[in-house]
């Protein structure tokens, strides 16, 4: 029969006497090398699988060509409307919008604000300037934005309509 103390341990002696029964002289606690390891190992691969199933947070080269396209066809009508020359200038860093009161061009505000390219996009180094005149015609033009192996053009026909191709 084993005797339990008041408190309900083992006393000193008791513990070491069971201890010496076991052939251990010391109880382990704690983890192995090996599981520490794989402990590793899975949070290594479950962070991998997490970082390769985010999306790219870069908008896509479609989406900035898109919104380019938009905001030369509201050009085009800011020119019907107000009834004077609108112009878009677009180049390696972004693109800006003007208009012309007859003696001069002013930049435009608000929507028409000058905004840049987006992350890694790029767009021809030479200038292109787009002319909307008060009855939406325009000289032909293209844009084309790249990023990565993407592509998108814009392009602007002789009667100012504005297309996204391939």
């Amino acid at each position: 029969m084993t005797r339990t103390s008041a408190t309900g341990r083992a006393s000193r002696a008791q513990a070491a006497r069971r201890r010496a029964a076991n052939g251990s002289e010391k109880t382990r606690s704690g983890f192995t090398l090996v599981e520490l390891m794989v402990t590793i190992t899975v949070i290594g691969l479950a962070a991998g699988a997490v970082v390769l199933s985010m999306p790219d947070p870069r908008p896509a080269v479609g989406l900035e060509a898109e919104q380019f396209a938009a905001r030369l066809s509201r050009a085009r009508e800011e020119a019907i409307l107000t009834n004077r020359p609108v112009a878009v200038e677009a180049d390696a860093s972004g693109y800006g919008f003007a208009s012309f009161d007859g003696a001069a061009w002013t930049p435009l505000t608000g929507v028409f604000v000058a905004r840049t390219w987006g992350e890694g996009v790029a767009a021809p180094a030479e200038p292109v300037r787009i002319v909307f005149d008060p009855t939406g015609i325009a000289d032909p033009a293209q844009v084309r934005l790249t990023r990565d192996n993407q592509s998108r053009t814009v392009a602007v026909d002789g009667a100012g309509e504005v297309s996204i191709n391939d």
